[in-house]
C-alpha cells in the first residue's frame, strides 16, 4: 500500500482470527507498528520477531491485528514515529544539518484517514474497538496517537517506549489531553535498557514519569518493570502475554 505522505509503497500485514471465515462476528482491531517484526520470525532479517501469530493461534485470541511495516531507509523510522524534532539529539547524532523526528502527525493521519477506512470496509471490524501497540519509538508514537485521537484508540500498549526522544513534549501533551474516553494503558520496560548503569536508570525513570502522569488521568493502567530485560525484540516478545491479557479481547455480537 502507498503511504501517501511519504510516497512509499509499504506492506500492510493483516492477521485474521481462527473462525473468522466461518462467521459473521465483528472483531476489535489492534494496529501495530514495525509490522515486519510483529508476526513471524521468518519475516525478520535476524530471525527474531514478536512471534504474535503463534501466540494468537495458540490462544485463539478474538482480534484482527494490522501490522504496518516501518520505513527501513536511513533514519526515516525515527522521523515517522517521533512527533517532535529533537534538535539536541540530531546535532549529536547526524553529521549534516538534517533534523530527526517530527513526522509522526503525517503517519498518524495516514492511519486514521486512509488505512483504517480500508480495514473497516474490507473486514468485519467493530469500529468502536480500535487499539494500538508499539515497541520503542513505536511506543512513543502509540501514546501520542492515543492523546491525539482518544476517541479512536481506546486501549494502548507501549513496550519499552523511547519517550526520552521527546520526553518533555510527550509529558506536556499527555497533561493537556482529554483522555476520558481511554479504557486502558499498558506500559512496561526492562531494567537493562541502556549502555551503562546511568542510562539504564534514566530509561526506567523516563517510563515512570510518563506512567505517573497517565495514572493521574486513567484508572485502568498497568506499568511493569521487568528485572534484567534489555531493549530488543526477544525481550519484548516475552511480554506479549502481559499486554495481550491486559487488552482482554472480546468478540462483539454478530451484525
Amino acid at each position: 500500500m502507498n503511504i501517501t505522505p511519504f510516497n512509499q509503497e509499504r506492506l500492510i500485514r493483516v492477521y485474521l482470527p481462527n473462525g473468522y471465515m466461518e462467521g459473521t462476528k465483528l472483531y476489535p482491531v489492534l494496529y501495530m507498528h514495525d509490522g515486519q517484526t510483529v508476526f513471524r520470525d521468518e519475516d525478520v532479517t535476524d530471525g527474531i520477531s514478536l512471534g504474535l501469530k503463534e501466540y494468537l493461534d495458540n490462544n485463539r485470541a478474538e482480534v484482527i491485528v494490522v501490522g504496518i511495516d516501518s520505513n527501513t531507509v536511513g533514519n526515516e523510522r525515527v522521523n515517522e514515529f517521533s512527533p517532535w524534532v529533537n534538535v539536541e539529539f540530531s546535532r549529536s547524532y547526524v553529521k549534516d544539518d538534517s533534523l530527526l523526528g517530527g513526522r509522526a502527525e503525517e503517519y498518524l493521519e495516514f492511519i486514521i484517514h486512509e488505512l483504517m477506512p480500508i480495514i473497516n470496509n474490507k473486514y468485519r471490524t467493530h469500529r468502536d474497538c480500535s487499539y494500538m501497540a508499539g515497541c520503542s519509538l513505536g511506543g512513543l508514537f502509540s501514546i501520542y496517537a492515543a492523546c491525539r485521537y482518544p476517541e479512536v484508540f481506546t486501549k494502548v500498549a507501549a513496550l519499552s517506549s523511547s519517550f526520552w526522544f521527546n520526553q518533555k513534549e510527550i509529558e506536556d501533551f499527555i497533561i493537556s489531553s482529554n483522555l476520558d474516553s481511554i479504557n486502558g494503558f499498558y506500559l512496561d520496560c526492562g531494567t537493562k535498557e541502556g549502555t551503562d548503569e546511568q542510562s539504564k536508570s534514566d530509561f526506567v525513570q523516563s517510563q515512570r514519569a510518563v506512567y505517573q502522569i497517565l495514572s493521574d488521568k486513567i484508572r485502568n493502567i498497568r506499568f511493569n518493570i521487568v528485572d534484567g530485560a534489555g531493549h530488543n525484540l526477544l525481550a519484548f516478545r516475552e511480554r506479549i502475554p502481559d499486554f495481550m491479557s491486559f487488552f482482554s479481547f472480546e468478540v462483539v455480537n454478530d451484525k
